[in-house]
């Protein structure tokens, strides 16, 4: 078996492609960090976004108990 490149050199040359092979490559190597640190963000955002939906409705649940004791022993 023989390797497709006998010299590191023709391996980054790439037949004469190399630009267009290794700028292909950086492009998309490039897009899939963007897309994977844009998804952790955004995920970080939504658990943010709901945990503040969960004490607010949790004040709001509190704030009614209240009001329903002071009511109660108003009466």
């Amino acid at each position: 078996m023989t390797p497709a490149f006998s010299s590191w050199h023709d391996f980054f040359a790439m037949g004469g492609y190399g630009f267009y092979v290794w700028l292909a490559t950086g492009f998309t190597l490039l897009s899939l960090i963007v897309l994977v640190t844009h998804t952790l963000w955004q995920r970080r955002q939504l658990l943010k976004s709901v945990r503040q939906y969960q004490a607010r409705e949790r004040r709001i649940r509190a704030a009614k108990m209240k009001q329903a004791v002071s009511e109660a022993a108003g009466e």
